[in-house]
């Protein structure tokens, strides 16, 4: 089966917002962390149910070299990206995303 891949606009903040704290602390790393992201969703394309759920419906994937977490959940044919983690944020900053 072929998904498509969303990212919802809460998302693409989390993702802004965390590229430009790694352009602060060292220019390039943020796009480093942008190359990083990029894999996880080619990952979560090519077998989205290859990961397990973390709550109810919502599935999350590590992002390599850095400590961030993808989390998607899948509709249909579509993959809908949540959220952009720290691994120690409050697991309730991400649920509410559901």
């Amino acid at each position: 089966m072929t998904y498509e891949l969303k990212v919802r606009k809460e998302a693409e903040q989390d993702i802004s917002l965390i590229f430009e704290y790694y352009e602060e602390i060292i220019d390039g790393l943020g796009h480093d962390f942008l190359l990083c992201v990029e894999e996880a969703f080619s990952k979560i394309e090519r077998n989205p149910l290859n990961y397990r759920k973390t709550y109810k419906e919502l599935r999350r994937v590590i992002i390599s070299r850095f400590p961030y977490r993808v989390f998607y959940f899948i509709k249909e044919s579509t993959i809908i990206v949540t959220a952009v983690f720290h691994a120690q944020k409050d697991p309730e900053s991400w649920q509410n995303r559901t």
